[in-house]
């Protein structure tokens, strides 16, 4: 008998809508809905300043909307499950937070996500609001360090966004948020690894087999192919070679200072979490590399994926200031 997705839900159809009205209870009024759309924004943003907007498709949570709040996102579009919003959720999104200094998009770099936002740009402009983008490309295992920008956006995300949001905080103008933000986009890198396939509700169906004793390195968050298919080994053994190819990726040298983060993608323990840190934080020790801060959880999940992702994000001087800087949001409180 072929195996099904197991969930709770009311009417599938309608999680996306559902699982956002219980986020905005859950934050007692400090978001707000976009009239009529699937978006969300602070709900006191400064005037006179430059706003940061990100969005994706749902079923990641708590990325994106968990990202909005204080030193963070100022508003988030979000579409159906692992599908990018509409340009007009975006740019009724965008019209909701804007406060005349300009907008910096911030979201993962996948084909529906690009066109889309690159139109909500293109038509905001010709309101004389002005957009500048970055694309969160930090999944390594997507394309080559020569084709950085072919690859997709996961878990780094969340470091990128922080980067930004400081910036806008300590008054930087647009072209100031838009360069120190690419600068930590550059800085980001991720890798996963997947056990188990992930679902989307409304179809009932797993996106992807894995048999019980294979294992993906480096899959994507929606079931995108990964670098291999193998046989299941040890926790150490797998993370040892994530830790190594994420270090020669980012060329990390002896005396740099990082933040990592070990990312649940939704169906793994906190057993296997703890593990993967004590191998990521030996190895990165053997190299001399200072861990700067470590946050382990469900950052950026995958529905039910079973499995988790490294990330590596290299601190500067300027960027150590920016990621210390306080924030407050439902899914990331500093």
């Amino acid at each position: 008998m072929t195996r099904k997705p197991k969930k709770l839900l009311n009417d599938p159809h309608a999680v996306p809508t559902e699982q956002l009205e219980g986020l905005l209870y859950a934050c007692k009024g400090q978001l707000l809905k976009v009239d009529g759309y699937s978006g969300v924004y602070r709900d006191c943003i400064e005037n006179d300043r430059v706003v940061v907007v990100t969005g994706g498709g749902s079923g990641h949570e708590p990325m994106f909307a968990g990202y909005v709040g204080q030193g963070l996102a100022d508003a988030a579009a979000l579409g159906d499950i692992f599908a990018s919003p509409s340009p007009d959720i975006i740019i009724e999104t965008t019209k909701a937070a804007e406060k005349g200094k300009g907008v910096l998009f911030v979201y993962g770099n996948y084909a529906g996500d690009n066109m889309n936002f690159d139109i909500a740009a293109e038509l905001l402009e010709e309101e004389g609001i002005k957009v500048k983008t970055v694309r969160v490309s930090d999944d390594i295992s997507a394309a080559p360090l020569s084709k950085m920008s072919d690859r997709r956006g996961v878990a780094g995300d969340m470091y990128v966004l922080k980067i930004a949001g400081a910036a806008v905080e300590l008054g930087y103008d647009l072209e100031s948020v838009y360069e120190v933000t690419q600068r930590a986009n550059f800085n980001t890198r991720t890798m996963g690894v997947a056990l188990g396939a992930c679902s989307i509700p409304q179809t009932g169906k797993f996106n992807f087999e894995l048999a019980d004793d294979e294992l993906e390195l480096g899959m994507g968050i929606h079931g995108e192919p990964g670098v291999r298919r193998q046989k299941m080994t040890t926790a150490d053994e797998i993370n040892q070679e994530m830790v190594e190819r994420l270090c020669d990726d980012i060329e990390l040298q002896n005396g740099d200072k990082v933040c990592v983060t070990i990312n649940n993608l939704g169906g793994s323990t906190y057993s296997e979490l703890f593990i993967a840190y004590r191998k990521v934080h030996q190895e990165l020790l053997k190299r001399n590399i200072e861990v700067h801060d470590v946050l382990i959880g469900p950052y950026c999940t995958s529905q039910e994926m079973a499995g988790y992702s490294i990330t590596f994000f290299r601190l500067d001087e300027e960027l150590q200031k920016l990621y210390d800087a306080p924030c407050e949001s439902f899914a990331w409180r500093k």
